[in-house]
């Protein structure tokens, strides 16, 4: 995948910049982007603002470790009913 120039705030503050009332034409002249990029970006961040993109990480963050857990602790799970149902002839 394509390592993009831009951090995510940057985006999110060249859009804000936009919603302000600056030309969209001359933002991404100045950014050096296309204005396809710039409207593909809106649809995608448009609205957010820089805590709110943060904290979107954070709970994704969060979201990937609780299902790492959950998956792993399924295994256990599994695995212990096994030795049990072996152990004792079926429950």
């Amino acid at each position: 995948m394509k390592k993009t120039r831009f951090t995510e705030p940057q985006i999110v503050t060249l859009l804000n910049r936009a919603e302000k009332g600056e030309k969209i034409t001359a933002l991404c002249r100045e950014a050096g982007i296309s204005e396809a990029t710039f409207y593909k970006w809106r649809s995608k961040y448009g609205g957010l603002s820089v805590n709110e993109l943060k904290r979107i990480k954070e709970l994704e963050e969060e979201n990937a470790r609780l299902k790492r857990m959950f998956s792993e602790l399924s295994l256990v799970n599994d695995a212990l009913k096994q030795v049990l149902e072996k152990k004792y002839g079926g429950l």
